[in-house]
């Protein structure tokens, strides 16, 4: 089966420079998306799951850090290698083996070292440990520190109500609106829930299904339904929200 891959860099030059570089170079790959910011490759993952994610580092929306934060908590990470246009010092961090990383103009030499370790990744990915949780751990030196998160403008007839994120239970979505639910009451807005992922504390708020963002602080419990589904309980209130394959990994047990 042919490896999937996923490209997200803001530069057009760049994108397509990788692009045409795997093709010669590893033509066996299958390319899923290639992506101009970081909302929508964190989207084009969710949707298609690929395999291996070369994620640029810095992007407007979510940078491919926070990409790469949430693509950790997923059943089944993809491998991520990290392009970027800025040999700093937190590249050496990389050299820990928990990812790999590629510096802008891309090198022909220094893409296929890369590539013989996607490569042996892939292979032995059944039996080695996932890559989310040195994912984790590599991330929390990286991520630059949380910025307080802004409140959330709804409109009610010529009223604009504030709303603090810290208040809100779940974010659940649909084709126009994102119904924004707090203890005591509700809103519609018409930010959808891929870009307000951007705005909000990946660790406070975690996305538990395409259409559902929820405050961890509000979960009672996670029950198991069948092999590919979930269904949380929160404290206090009597719905249950879902929780889709991919997600099933934020609740493992201890």
């Amino acid at each position: 089966m042919n490896p999937t891959v996923l490209i997200a860099d803001d530069e057009e030059a760049p994108r397509e420079h990788l692009k045409a570089a795997l093709a010669r170079l590893w033509p066996e790959h299958r390319l899923l998306a290639a992506c101009s910011n970081g909302v929508d490759a964190w989207d084009e993952a969710l949707a298609q799951e690929p395999q291996v994610c070369f994620l640029d580092i810095r992007m407007p929306g979510l940078s491919g850090l926070q990409v790469a934060q949430r693509l950790a908590q997923l059943q089944e990470p993809p491998q991520i290698v990290f392009v970027t246009a800025y040999n700093d010092q937190a590249l050496a961090a990389f050299e820990t083996g928990a990812l790999d990383y590629l510096v802008k103009p891309l090198d022909d030499e220094r893409l296929l070292r890369t590539l013989s370790r996607v490569r042996q990744r892939l292979a032995t990915q059944n039996s080695a440990p996932a890559p989310g949780t040195d994912l984790q751990a590599l991330l929390q030196q990286l991520l630059p520190a949380k910025r307080a998160m802004r409140p959330i403008q709804a409109s009610l007839g010529k009223e604009v109500r504030l709303i603090q994120p810290e208040d809100v239970v779940y974010f659940e979505s649909d084709s126009r609106y994102t119904r924004v639910v707090t203890a005591s009451d509700e809103a519609l807005i018409r930010t959808p829930l891929k870009e307000l992922l951007a705005t909000l504390d990946a660790d406070l708020f975690w996305q538990v299904h395409r259409s559902v963002i929820v405050n961890s602080r509000h979960i009672a419990s996670a029950l198991r339904v069948d092999e590919n589904s979930m269904q949380l309980s929160l404290k206090g209130r009597s719905e249950k929200l879902p929780v889709s394959r991919q997600f099933q990994g934020l609740f493992k047990g201890q």
